[in-house]
């Protein structure tokens, strides 16, 4: 009789581990929602902090997983600040000066615009796949929804962030909440997406929040008021004479 029981729990449990997810799998079907040939956005920005608010909104046109270039459109004193991403280089140009700036090295790293996001933060399209390896921890809630818990690794040193935790929704495959950790273990950043839609045919995360944990008080939440997918972009754009344009 015990042996008939445990039998039968053991066919119970095949189903359950034919259709396993593996981490690959789940960064696979990330990447078939996160990245893209082409994408043409408009955003709105607003930034947090203790004593402050400032509002934005941004152009932004992404061409694979290395060019981007951003458009700063709001506020008025803000208004013509475009940053551009070619493979490893960034360069930015401000109105006000009328110059060009390089951005290498520990700058790439710095806060955009006082806000929480880093400029590789904002112009960051690359492959989770080829970025991160790691673990799944098991199934886990998060705001309501049912999750893949996953503790990734970054697989070189020149990745932003060494480690990943990340809650991927099982039912849009969307990573709704990440924490970003340091090399020391340090909690850097967390990161959340929501309000999930469907956009030609994938899904996308209409809005993200990103908080600062070694600035008390700081948030910069997101929205994409417009986004296109595969769509025909200017080659101009993606070029340093755009920038003085």
């Amino acid at each position: 009789m015990r042996w008939t029981l445990f039998f039968f729990s053991f066919l119970l449990l095949i189903p359950r581990m034919a259709t396993a997810l593996t981490v690959d799998e789940l960064l696979t079907m990330l990447d078939k929602n996160l990245t893209f040939d082409t994408r043409e956005s408009t955003i709105s920005m607003t930034v947090t902090r203790a004593d402050r608010v400032k509002s934005y909104k941004m152009h932004s046109w992404s061409r694979g997983q290395t060019d981007a270039a951003v458009e700063y459109e709001e506020p008025v004193r803000d208004k013509g600040t475009r940053m551009l991403r070619l493979g490893d280089d960034m360069w930015m140009y401000m109105p006000s000066t009328e110059k060009v700036q390089k951005i290498s090295g520990h700058m790439l790293r710095q806060s955009m615009m006082g806000s929480d996001m880093s400029y590789e933060d904002m112009m960051e399209a690359s492959s989770w796949k080829e970025r991160y390896t790691g673990v799944l921890e098991g199934n886990e809630s998060y705001d309501g929804h049912n999750c893949y818990k996953l503790k990734l690794t970054a697989k070189s040193a020149d990745v932003s962030y060494p480690t990943r935790i990340v809650w991927i929704d099982q039912t849009s495959n969307i990573p709704l909440k990440q924490e970003l950790y340091a090399l020391s273990g340090q909690l850097l950043k967390t990161w959340t997406m929501g309000d999930v839609k469907l956009v030609e045919g994938r899904q996308w995360p209409s809005k993200m929040s990103i908080e600062d944990k070694l600035q008390q008080g700081s948030r910069t939440d997101m929205t994409f008021d417009s986004v296109d997918f595969s769509v025909s972009l200017e080659a101009e754009i993606f070029s340093t004479r755009w920038l003085e344009r």
